[in-house]
């Protein structure tokens, strides 16, 4: 018998951008589920709710029948437990991220040692993108519709109007 492998793809997703969903791709091709988890991160403020962050991410990546998206609060760790899996999936941008993420992989397998990361460089086209630069760029202005999904963009109008002479 075949065994099921799954991985976890977590982060605040406020907003999922284009880069998140390329990450999503590239481990939908590896495994058989991939679960991208919305963080609930009390010391953040984010712009989107837990259940608005969880709705865009479903609808970014409905064209991927084996991923799902869900959400966690505590103990990364403790959610791949839950899912039982065991990988989690994390996109790297640039050196600065490997940096932090690194010592998050260190830290996850201090705490579980079963568990292990796994890095996915994203594209050189999304090697700027994060979901704060989207937001800070739609709100002055900016031009961000390629940066997200439709549905993401259609969002951050209705949560950030902008006067007439600046809409993107």
């Amino acid at each position: 018998m075949k065994r099921s492998i799954n991985a976890v793809y977590p982060g605040s997703f406020d907003p999922i951008t284009n880069g998140h969903i390329y990450i999503a791709e590239r481990a939908a091709a590896l495994f058989d589920e991939v679960v991208v988890s919305v963080l609930l991160n009390p010391q953040k403020k984010a712009a989107f709710s837990v259940e608005e962050r969880k709705a865009m991410a479903r609808e970014a990546l409905s064209h991927l029948p084996n991923v799902k998206v869900d959400s966690f609060s505590g103990l990364l760790v403790d959610f791949l437990r839950q899912e039982q899996s065991r990988i989690i999936i994390r996109g790297l941008r640039a050196l600065s991220d490997f940096e932090y993420e690194f010592q998050l992989a260190l830290m996850n397998r201090q705490l579980a040692p079963e568990i292990e990361t796994l890095f996915i460089v994203t594209e050189a086209r999304y090697s700027y993108l994060s979901s704060h630069a989207v937001k800070e760029i739609y709100q002055f202005g900016g031009a961000v519709h390629d940066m997200v999904p439709p549905g993401v963009f259609r969002r951050l109008r209705e949560r950030f109007p902008l006067p007439r002479n600046i809409l993107p």
